[in-house]
């Protein structure tokens, strides 16, 4: 054989010449004319499609497997599309894949044309030594000791043997063609599993040409860019049978339908999840999503839990709470005048008004708050910590140990092959490879991070609206409620009030927006890491998945951090009140309710988080299924028979490259919410368990029945996840400690009865008289005071004082209005909170990080012991090749050993750690 590289100099597709083939029944492609490009024509087969079998996957002679379909239909620039489908058929002929053309006539709708594709033996080999595949060459003769006590408790939970271990464990090794006598091959048709042989021929299709050679266009190859031109309409892998029956073909596998039985059922939902026969079926990319995925909702459990508990504390000691006491009772709360929250349309009100909203306060904002926060930090530590073991285990039972170095220097992106005009040495391979000018790199970094930082700046923008729409609205809202016949309800009339409306509003005011900006900035994201030119597929994936997050992080979570470290802090006092633009806007800064801004900040993200989760359920399952269910409508009007494989899954959706990014997304976006701000909300993690519950199903489901099945990819990590997810736990510690710090009221409660408790005694009595500021009425200025009719009837005129949450001197006091010593003691009592909190729960977690080991010692001894049989077999087989060539050149009349190769007896290693 030789290799095309063409005027690129780069890629190279491997020519399969006729002496490279094996000769057998297997490379049929010559004994089969109708099967070649251009146009097959059903009645030359001899076999009517009537007699094939719906979920055949295999072409009519029933041996040769179809890895890949590609499908077309005839259109206005019919002469164009045909001649680059002749040359790019033609150019897969020539590396030894064999076509089989449905016509148009044998489809369901009488206009698609479909491709199927076989990849023989001799390719796939040859693929697989140039992708360093690892295939098996020895069983796994290491025992697993790993007993599990108690093991019987776990038994409703698992599935069957043969689910769960759908295939044998071996020790594996690179393929090497030239060796191929080495490897454990029984049958070549079975030796590759249909995921592996999808990935090597949608490896060749990726890089195959579709122009002739003498127009020197270099960039004109691969299928995706076909399939953007409208080339092709589809190109997609075949699943092995329909998920709801088995195959009636018993040379075909019916794994779809095993994981539809086992796998994507709701009911199955307290099962474990059959990894292995996921990366069997769909790869270990998908694989290590589920794996995530099930892991994280494992541990969201042991969160739950603890949430829960808290917020059963704080439910059980609704009774303690002697400050929610104070501001109910008529006798206290009932005779402190509030200042107006408000200018002009709000008047002034009494502090009983706000006891329904103490109360519910109280759930969330107490001593378990403070003690759930710092479990969180070392909780998130764990997770990452026992994940990080998790997936070394994995990455070694599925054969991704050392795979990213091959993933980078073997496997480029075809568009940065075609892009990038000037070539240099690789120092390593010592072969001219493609490369992207850094000035051209650096003018493409420039303008994308430029693109990034105006769509952030955009985003702020739209809050800082939501902002002014809350500032602009509580006036209205004031005016509107106290009239309302609502008001007057038994059971939530005092639920309804100008904060909770105000707050609910732009709370999803906020959400629709969030959805509208994540449906732009999708499109803008994918064109600015596209116009970057990533060399690797895993570095374009790094580089979006930044630019998403950080979009994301700004859009759920800002809205958040307004309400956690900026609403009612910069507030003022009666006399002089603080404006968003500057007096001259007339929009005053929002305070806090009464009851603290952690009711609110609770409110916001209940409603971010569930309308997000709700949401995206709904769209994940409903909108494939109405698409599938409008796309197959015409096939439904023929027989079943003549609804074949290759058409059921051309109905379906396609997956798309980025699928699985938007999971991952989905994903992490949650586990902020239930981390950042969880110490306001400790059913959050509650929440997230049950979404994810069914999250996994929903996603099981959806990829069974409702898309095409993706192609196999490999992936030894989940990629910049993990370094997001650690930059959040860190950042979760800073802004649980601030919550708990600024916008809790727990620290000036400590305070008060350590320090300022009137009669010395510990406990809360007295606490909201303490926590309120006086302000004299007369000197309140006239664009702050409220219009006539809008105080309620029991002001009047020998009312002279109202009060403000704050901590200032009175009127008549030397420094009237300027803070209060209390003040900056309650100051210094959150500085110091936020410091020991953050070097508590840092210690805790940098020690157990330590004390956790990344990779489990057993995974350690198996990768050394494979790498040891790896060389130790190979040394093997090289020393019998050797002497077999030495007996067939003339010296097999010697019956000594020549010593150079001594006799080697069958090499036995006992299983310990090498």
């Amino acid at each position: 054989m030789h290799r095309l590289t063409g005027k690129s100099g780069g890629d190279s597709l491997i020519e399969m010449s006729p002496s490279d083939s094996f000769n057998d029944d297997l490379n049929g492609y010559h004994q089969h004319p109708s099967s070649s490009m251009g146009s097959f024509q059903p009645e030359e087969s001899g076999i009517e499609k009537q007699q094939q079998s719906k979920d055949s996957v295999f072409f009519r002679d029933g041996v040769r497997r179809i890895d890949f379909v590609l499908s077309y239909v005839d259109d206005k620039d019919g002469e164009r599309k045909q001649e680059r489908r002749r040359v790019f058929e033609a150019n897969l002929v020539k590396v030894g894949l064999e076509l089989e053309i449905e016509d148009k006539l044998e489809s369901d709708d009488r206009k698609t044309y479909f491709v199927k594709i076989h990849a023989p033996w001799e390719v796939l080999a040859t693929y697989a030594d140039v992708l360093k595949i690892k295939v098996p060459f020895k069983a796994n003769d290491i025992p697993d000791n790993s007993e599990i006590p108690m093991n019987w408790l776990s038994t409703p939970f698992r599935l069957p043997e043969h689910i769960m271990q759908p295939e044998p464990d071996y020790f594996t090794a690179p393929f090497d063609k030239s060796k191929s006598d080495f490897f454990l091959i029984e049958d070549r048709d079975k030796f590759f599993s249909p995921s592996t042989r999808n990935r090597i021929v949608y490896y060749i299709l990726s890089r195959c040409s579709y122009i002739s050679d003498e127009c020197g266009e270099k960039d004109k190859k691969g299928i995706k860019r076909l399939l953007n031109n409208s080339t092709y309409t589809a190109a997609f892998p075949l699943h092995d049978s329909r998920y709801w029956t088995k195959s009636k073909d018993m040379n075909c596998e019916s794994d779809r339908y095993n994981l539809y039985k086992y796998w994507a059922g709701f009911f199955s939902f307290f099962k474990e999840q059959p990894l292995n026969l996921i990366r069997k079926y769909y790869g270990e990319k998908i694989g290590l999503y589920f794996a995530w995925l099930g892991f994280y909702t494992e541990m969201l459990f042991f969160a739950a839990v603890v949430g829960t508990l808290c917020f059963v504390y704080g439910f059980l000691t609704y009774d303690d709470n002697e400050w929610s006491k104070e501001i109910c009772s008529d006798e206290i709360g009932g005779n402190i005048v509030m200042c107006p929250l408000c200018d002009k349309k709000c008047g002034f009100w009494k502090l009983n008004t706000t006891c329904n909203s103490s109360w519910q306060s109280h759930l969330f904002d107490n001593v378990g708050t403070v003690f759930f926060a710092i479990f969180m930090g070392i909780w998130v530590t764990l997770f990452l910590e026992f994940w990080k073991r998790r997936q070394a285990r994995l990455e070694y039972e599925w054969d991704l140990v050392d795979f990213e170095e091959e993933q980078q220097q073997l496997q480029l992106r075809p568009e940065y092959e075609t892009k990038c005009d000037s070539r240099k040495l690789n120092r390593i391979t010592q072969e001219m490879e493609p490369y992207l000018p850094i000035t051209s790199k650096c003018a493409r970094t420039c303008l994308s991070g430029a693109t990034v930082l105006l769509w952030i700046s955009l985003i702020i923008a739209c809050i800082i609206g939501v902002i002014a729409y809350r500032l602009a609205v509580y006036a209205a809202f004031a005016s509107i409620i106290k009239d309302s016949p609502t008001s007057n309800l038994e059971v939530v009339g005092p639920y309804i009030t100008p904060q909770l409306a105000t707050s609910v509003t732009a709370s999803c005011i906020n959400f629709v927006i969030i959805m509208i900006l994540n449906l732009m900035y999708e499109r803008v994201a994918v064109w600015i890491t596209d116009m970057e030119i990533p060399k690797t597929h895993l570095e374009y994936e790094n580089k979006l998945t930044v630019k998403m997050f950080l979009f994301q992080f700004v859009n759920y979570y800002s809205s958040c951090f307004y309400v956690a470290f900026f609403k009612g802090k910069f507030v003022g006092y009666p006399g002089d009140y603080a404006y968003m633009f500057g007096k001259w806007s007339k929009l005053r800064n929002e305070e806090c309710d009464p009851g603290g801004c952690l009711i609110e900040l609770t409110t916001q993200l209940v409603i971010v988080m569930t309308g997000k989760q709700v949401w995206g359920n709904i769209q994940e399952a409903l909108v494939p299924w109405l698409m599938n269910w409008w796309g197959s409508r015409k096939a439904r009007n023929y027989p079943e028979s003549l609804y074949s494989r290759w058409e059921q899954d051309h109905d379906l959706q396609g997956f798309g490259q980025l699928g699985l990014f938007y999971e991952y997304l989905e994903m992490v976006i949650q586990f902020g919410f239930i981390t950042l701000f969880v110490a306001s909300f400790p059913l959050a993690p509650l929440l997230a368990l049950f979404n994810n519950i069914i999250e996994i199903r929903v996603d099981a489901w959806k990829l069974t029945t409702q898309y095409r099945r993706p192609v196999a990819a490999k992936a030894h990590c989940i990629g910049a996840w993990e370094e997001i997810l650690n930059g959040m736990a860190v950042l979760s510690v800073v802004t649980n400690a601030f919550i708990v710090a600024f916008t809790s009221d727990m620290i000036p409660r400590l305070v008060y009865m350590y320090a300022y408790q009137p009669e010395g005694e510990m406990n809360m009595k007295g606490y909201i008289n303490n926590s309120l500021s006086v302000f004299n009425i007369s000197e309140i200025p006239l664009r702050n005071r409220p219009d006539d009719g809008e105080n309620p009837p029991w002001f009047n005129s020998s009312i002279t004082t109202c009060r403000y949450r704050d901590y200032r001197n009175p009127p008549g006091h030397e420094n009237q209005y300027s803070h209060t010593m209390q003040f900056w003691h309650i100051l210094a009592a959150k500085l110091a909170f936020i410091i020991i909190m953050e070097h508590v729960v840092f210690l805790v977690k940098y020690f157990v990080a330590w004390m956790i080991p990344d990779v489990p010692s057993d995974v350690k001894a198996r990768v050394k012991r494979e790498r040891y049989l790896v060389q130790e077999y190979l040394h093997n087989y090289e020393v019998e090749k050797l002497r077999i060539q030495l007996s067939q050149h003339g010296h097999s009349e010697c019956s000594c050993t020549p010593m150079i190769y001594p006799s080697l007896t069958k090499h036995e290693v006992l299983s310990e750690c090498l």
